[in-house]
This record gives structure tokens, C-alpha cells and sequence, in this order.
């Protein structure tokens, strides 16, 4: 690859500096090669070696407007705004048409969380620059400090209609349609983008993603694989196609996918989680569990793999090896409803009821309210002999499921079993009146309740009318 004259002199202008800064020789250089050297400084992150160029600079040419407004944007950087503005206004008495001038007045309103004055400046930029796209891209940003996505979004596309090839303006336009759930238009918006520049594979790969919320997964595909041939080594668009083809179960063209990322880079525990996944679905036992041991040997920590085993041996009903890796998911996130409902049930099926009684315990405390995982637990109470929990917990379930039959009969069953037969009649009537049908529910939990004749009565007569 040959460099440009241009790249060519910068590379030499940054290395006749380094070598200054070695030998402490003083070398002159002109004010836009000092411009280009503290520019890359601050670009790499060496603030200090960026301030240096800017002392040389100003001492070889004090009266460069174009240092002083390097010199403004580092006062700013560092927050010394009060300074950066009176150095501005003297600027600006000087080049009033000079737009950076009103760039930098607007970053430090911007710095003051004053986004409305930040908007008026650059509004007065656009009277005098040429990079317009720049101008609006800046805007747009205001306007998302500001919440008002819909007007971010115009400036954003204001400096794509300008500059076509801006990517952050262009990701920014995308974000600001999925913010306002407008999930078609960005679908449209990008499809009239791509008319335009069809060889970009950002706007295929988020025509892709958009297409794939809102399960559109033909087109979603499609995407992808438009992104992938403009860009073979874009890894996220491979992922992305890997994960559309699942929905569409065409999994050995999805584990084809996830391969590719694989031979691009190293391995990522993602990738190899759902390839074993996809063996699992096409039935593939053995090497889905090699694929699932592949992804927790790369990322110990990625909860999600050990759950994925969990799953699998639930399934194969090896509750044991099912056991021992929900408690390493547990390990990891013990503040998850779901591994802790997972855990409950595993426990159920081993007969571990207190440690099942406690899962589902936990489950609930961090957030599932499912109908389901309430019944199992005031089940395992009661069968534990723990009465009195179980009657708080149906009480406390009956205010989510209001009209739940399962829950009333329950109660039922349990005031009965504690000599409440007022209490006991109640809710039995409940749940007849709710589901007479269902009235095998007490049969099937409390028949030493059901087979009593005062039980049979009340069944009976509500039967009856």
C-alpha cells in the first residue's frame, strides 16, 4: 500500500518532533504541522505530550488562531471553561466569520449542561462553515442531550444527506428510530440509504438487526448476508446471520455461521454456545455437550453456559449433573429468578424438598410471580407440614391471582387441615364458584379433607344450584 503525500508528510512532520523531543533540539515547524501533531496527541490519549506541542507551538507562532483554538479546545477538555471563554471572545473579536469559534462556544455551553445555548451557536456555525455535515452531526447531539429524539434525528440525517460515508451520524440516525419505536421507518430510512451507498455494510447489518426485532427474519438473513459478502471479516454480521438462521431452524447453516466467527477470531463463548445449542436441535447430543463444556472452559463466568448445561441434563433428566451445574450459574448470579426456580425444580425431582422449599423461596423474593412456581412452593409447605407458611404464602399469591381456582382450593384444603372450617368453607366455595370442574384439585392434594362428609356437603350443595 502506497501512502499519499499528505499521510507521507504527516508521518514525517511526527517523526521530526519525536526526534526533537529526544535530542532537545529546537526544530521549526509550521502552525497546521503543529496543529496535526497535538491533534494526534489528544487523538492517542497522551494529553501531556499534546501540551508540550502546544507550548513549542505557541512560542514559534503566537499569533496562530488556529493553535489558539487548539489551545481553547484543550482548556475545555480539561474543564478550565472560564478561561477557554475568555480566550474565545477576544478570538471572536478578531475572525467573527471564523465557525469554529461558535464550535467551541457551543461545547462549552454543552460542558455547562446549557444544550439550547449549545444549539444557537451552532446554528451560527452553519451561516459560515463548509463542513455542514460536521455543523448537524454536533446538533444532533445537542438535541439528544435534550431528549428530543425526533429532532436529533432530522440533523442526523441533515449530515448524512451531506456526507453519506458519516458511520456515528449514521448509527445515531438508527438509534434515535429504535428509541422512538419506529422500527419500519428506520427499516425504510436505511433502504432509501442504501440506494444511495449500496456498499455499506453498517446499513446492511442495522437494516438486518432492525428487520430481526421485529421478527422479519427473511430479510433480516438477507441483510446479514449482504453485509458479510461487502465485508467477510464483519464479525458481528456473521453472529447476527447465525442467530436468523435459528429462528428460521435452519440450524447447520447457523452453526456454518457462528464457525466463520470462529475462524475469524478466537473463539467467544457466545458463538460456542450457540453452536451447541443448534446441535441440540438438530438432536446432535453428544456434540451439543462438548460444544456447551467448550463454551464454560472459554468463559468460566458466562452464567449462561452452565445454565445451558443445566438445561440439557434436566432434559436428559440427570438431575445430579443438572444439580452441580445450576449451582455454578447460582454461583455467579444468585440474584437470578430464574436459576433459583431451576434450581427448586431439580430438587423437587431428586425429593430434596427443603432445599426445593427454599429455591423457590428465593425465586420468588428476586421476582417470580408466575402462578406455577407459587403452586410448587405452598405444595412442597404443605407436604413439609409448614401450614402456616403456606396459608401467608397462598394469601400472598391470591393478591396477584385474584381468580386463580388452584390457589382457593388450596386454601381451602389447608384452613381445613387446621380445624378453620369457616375460613375453610370460604374458600372452597370460592373455588367451586371460580372452577367447579377443577374441584379434583382438593382431591388430589388433601384427601384425608376431601373424603369428609361436612367437605362432601358443601360440594354437593354448590353443585346442586
Amino acid at each position: 500500500m502506497h501512502l499519499s503525500h499528505e499521510e507521507d508528510d504527516y508521518n514525517v512532520s511526527l517523526s521530526k518532533f519525536e526526534s526533537m523531543l529526544k535530542t532537545n533540539k529546537v526544530l521549526f515547524f509550521d502552525s497546521e504541522e503543529f496543529e496535526e501533531i497535538i491533534l494526534h496527541y489528544l487523538d492517542m490519549g497522551k494529553a501531556s505530550l499534546a501540551k508540550k506541542a502546544l507550548k513549542l507551538a505557541l512560542e514559534q507562532h503566537p499569533k496562530s488562531t488556529g493553535l489558539k483554538l487548539v489551545h481553547i479546545e484543550m482548556l475545555i477538555y480539561d474543564d478550565k471553561l472560564d478561561i477557554a471563554e475568555k480566550m474565545l471572545n477576544e478570538l471572536y473579536a478578531i475572525e467573527p466569520h471564523n465557525e469554529e469559534i461558535y464550535i467551541q462556544k457551543a461545547n462549552i455551553f454543552s460542558k455547562r449542561d446549557q444544550h439550547e445555548l449549545a444549539i444557537k451557536e451552532l446554528e451560527k456555525a452553519l451561516e459560515f462553515t463548509e463542513d455542514f455535515a460536521d455543523v448537524y452531526n454536533l446538533i444532533g447531539m445537542e438535541y439528544l442531550f435534550l431528549d428530543n429524539l425526533e429532532l436529533a434525528k432530522k440533523h442526523f440525517i441533515l449530515c448524512l444527506e451531506d456526507d453519506f460515508e458519516d458511520q456515528s451520524a449514521l448509527y445515531n440516525v438508527v438509534y434515535c428510530f429504535e428509541f422512538l419505536d419506529q422500527h419500519k421507518e428506520a427499516i425504510d430510512f436505511l433502504n432509501s440509504y442504501i440506494d444511495k451507498n449500496p456498499y455499506s455494510e453498517i446499513a446492511w447489518h442495522q437494516q438486518g438487526r432492525l428487520s430481526y426485532i421485529i421478527k422479519d427474519y427473511e430479510n433480516a438473513l438477507r441483510s446479514f448476508d449482504y453485509a458479510t459478502l461487502i465485508d467477510d471479516f464483519f464479525i458481528g454480521a456473521h453472529m447476527e446471520k447465525g442467530k436468523s438462521l435459528e429462528k428460521l431452524k435452519r440450524y447447520k447453516e447457523a452453526i456454518e455461521s457462528y464457525e466463520h466467527t470462529i475462524s475469524l477470531e478466537d473463539p467467544t463463548s457466545y458463538a460456542l454456545l450457540r453452536i451447541g445449542k443448534c446441535h441440540e436441535k438438530l438432536g446432535n447430543k453428544v456434540e451439543a455437550i462438548k460444544y456447551y463444556n467448550k463454551t464454560v472452559h472459554e468463559d468460566p463466568l458466562l452464567d449462561k453456559g452452565w445454565i445451558a448445561i443445566t438445561d440439557f441434563y434436566i432434559r436428559q433428566k440427570n438431575y445430579q449433573k443438572a444439580l452441580f451445574n445450576v449451582n455454578k450459574a447460582l454461583a455467579i448470579d444468585n440474584e437470578n429468578q430464574l436459576y433459583w426456580k431451576r434450581y427448586a425444580t431439580i430438587n423437587r425431582q431428586m425429593n430434596f424438598y427443603e432445599e426445593a422449599e427454599f429455591g423457590y423461596r428465593k425465586a420468588v423474593e428476586y421476582g417470580d410471580y408466575q402462578l406455577d412456581t407459587w403452586l410448587f412452593w405452598v405444595d412442597i409447605m404443605q407436604f413439609l407440614g409448614e401450614l402456616d407458611n403456606a396459608i401467608q404464602t397462598l394469601l400472598q399469591a391470591s393478591e396477584y391471582f385474584p381468580d386463580s381456582y388452584e390457589l382457593e382450593y388450596r386454601l381451602a384444603g389447608t384452613y381445613y387441615m387446621l380445624k378453620d372450617n369457616t375460613k375453610g368453607k370460604f374458600h372452597l366455595i370460592n373455588g367451586l364458584r371460580l372452577s367447579p370442574n377443577n374441584v379434583t384439585v382438593l382431591e388430589e392434594l388433601f384427601p384425608v379433607v376431601w373424603s369428609r362428609k361436612i367437605i362432601q356437603n358443601v360440594i354437593t350443595k354448590h353443585l346442586k344450584t
